[in-house]
């Protein structure tokens, strides 16, 4: 089966172009108050999907080691500009669709402002599941199909998709929105139990940014998300699921033995410098100033 289509970032400047030059601070800051109700307070090693440019990664504290993954090398490469080299990182570049990883090495994985990039997003779920150890919990991010505004705009005829009926919609290409309820049917096929949902930046609104102090919004929003969460009325919504099946391999705890070939499924691969030779295939896997690339290109 051919491989879905993957949005690629390479090159870009979508940090500085939609977070920094759109002045998205609110929003920023309200994915930060999310992450402070759903992350674990530590672990070992979490994995961080669709890292982008690293902008959550501090957020990420008490975890012996993070590893950053993006298909885009740049954006890797301005992850590494922002947080230094250092032995608690590694920074993968990878599909999501066919992930480099051994199974059992994650005790927590995020995947933030990505979901909505995903054509097939249970093949990508299913990957996730098979990296995480037995009771991992993963935090997912997704763009609510089912938002007040979308049903608003509905209702007054200025909206030609239906925000209730379950299907995504794809606005742009590799641009989807989801419905909440095919989300959590989703996880469920991946087997992720899902254990809490929080809504995020209800107050995402030109006008209310011209005319409120940011602190004031985020006041707000802390309290939206504390009792509003469960209307799923949000355009953002985070879940902390858990992975629920019980599995038979063992935990791998070298942080240098985590990789798995992306073509032919061998593992581990032994971690060497400037390169990573599978032992099955012959595969070779560059790593380029600082950056693993296990794209596949065929």
């Amino acid at each position: 089966m051919k491989n879905p289509p993957v949005c690629d970032y390479e090159g870009s400047d979508y940090q500085q172009s939609f977070w920094e030059k759109n002045d998205r601070r609110y929003e920023d800051a309200a994915e930060a108050i999310a992450l402070k109700h759903l992350l674990p307070t530590g672990g070992k090693h979490l994995l961080e999907i669709g890292a982008g440019a690293g902008r959550n990664t501090p957020r990420y504290t008490g975890f012996e080691h993070i590893t950053l993954l993006d298909y885009s090398t740049t954006q890797l490469q301005q992850a590494i500009q922002k947080l230094g080299i250092q032995s608690c990182y590694k920074f993968i570049a990878a599909d999501v669709y066919r992930l480099p990883f051994a199974p059992a090495v994650f005790d927590t994985a995020t995947m933030i402002r990505t979901l909505h990039h995903l054509s097939e997003p249970v093949i990508a779920l299913q990957q996730i599941n098979q990296c995480l150890v037995s009771e991992a919990v993963f935090i997912l991010e997704f763009a609510n199909k089912r938002n007040l505004k979308s049903i608003l705009r509905y209702w007054l005829g200025k909206q030609h998709w239906n925000p209730f009926s379950t299907e995504a919609v794809e606005f742009a290409d590799l641009n989807f929105d989801f419905h909440p309820a095919s989300v959590y049917a989703m996880l469920e096929e991946s087997k992720f139990l899902i254990e809490k949902q929080v809504g995020v930046s209800y107050l995402r609104a030109r006008f209310l940014k011209r005319i409120l102090p940011l602190w004031l919004m985020l006041a707000k929003e802390s309290m939206l998300q504390n009792f509003a969460s469960w209307t799923a009325l949000s355009p953002s919504i985070f879940l902390r699921a858990r992975v629920k099946q019980t599995k038979t391999e063992e935990a791998i705890t070298d942080f240098n033995m985590i990789f798995r070939c992306p073509a032919c499924g061998h593992y581990p691969l032994e971690d060497t410098p400037s390169k990573i030779t599978c032992g099955l295939c012959g595969r070779i896997y560059p790593i380029v100033e600082g950056v693993y690339d296990f794209r596949l290109t065929e």
